[in-house]
C-alpha cells in the first residue's frame, strides 16, 4: 500500500502542477479570440467609412465638373461653337474622369428658362425612387435665359451591411447630384444687358 501512495501522492504533485501551467497559458490566446470576434465588426465599419468619404469625394469632383461645364453656357462660349450635347457631356467627362467613370450611371439635363419664376425644376427621381431616364435635356438658351445644369451619378455601393445608411435610393444605389443654375451672360452684341 505504501507503494499506491507513493504513486498517487507523485500523480497529484504532477497533475498539481500541470493545473498551474494550464491556468498560466490559458489568457494566452485571449486576445486572439476577441479580435476574432470584433474583426468583422472593426472592418465593416471602416468599409464604411472609407465608401462614404469616396461618395463625398465623388460628389464634389461631380460638383467641379458641372460647374466648370456650366461656365462654357454662362459665358456664351457653347454657343459660339455651336457645342453639341455629346461635346457638353465630353467635357463634363473629362473633369471627372480620375473619379467617376463616364458611363450609363452619368446622366446630364440641361433646360433653359426665360426667367426665375417660370423655371419648373422636376424631381430626378420616380415613385419607385429610380432615377428618371427622361433627364436628358439640352437646352442652352439665349443671351440672358435662366439655365440649370444637373448632372447625376448612381453610385452602387460595395458595403455589406451598411448599405442601408449609405444609400439614398431604393435601388441599392446612392444618387449623386451636382447643379448648376444661372443666368446666361449677354454675350452677343444685340442683348446690352439683362
Amino acid at each position: 500500500m505504501t507503494g499506491n501512495s507513493s504513486i498517487s501522492v507523485g500523480l497529484r504533485v504532477r497533475l498539481r502542477a500541470v493545473a498551474r501551467r494550464m491556468r498560466a497559458d490559458g489568457n494566452k490566446a485571449s486576445a486572439a479570440i476577441e479580435f476574432a470576434m470584433i474583426a468583422p465588426v472593426f472592418f465593416i465599419l471602416l468599409m464604411g467609412i472609407i465608401e462614404n468619404g469616396v461618395i463625398y469625394f465623388a460628389g464634389s469632383t461631380l460638383q467641379f465638373a458641372t460647374d466648370n461645364a456650366a461656365r462654357y453656357i454662362r459665358t456664351g462660349q457653347a454657343s459660339a461653337a455651336s457645342m453639341s450635347q455629346s461635346q457638353f457631356r465630353t467635357r463634363i467627362c473629362n473633369d471627372i474622369s480620375p473619379v467617376l467613370p463616364c458611363d450609363s450611371n452619368l446622366q446630364i439635363d440641361v433646360e433653359a428658362y426665360t426667367n426665375y419664376t417660370g423655371a419648373n425644376f422636376t424631381t430626378p427621381t420616380d415613385s419607385q425612387g429610380n432615377l428618371l431616364t427622361t433627364l436628358n435635356n439640352y437646352q442652352i438658351g439665349a443671351p440672358c435665359s435662366v439655365v440649370l445644369v444637373r448632372s447625376f451619378f448612381t453610385w452602387r455601393v460595395l458595403t455589406p451591411v451598411l448599405s442601408p445608411f449609405l444609400t439614398n435610393m431604393t435601388t441599392g444605389y446612392h444618387l449623386i447630384t451636382a447643379t448648376a443654375a444661372f443666368r446666361n451672360e449677354p454675350y452677343t452684341s444685340a442683348v446690352s444687358g439683362c
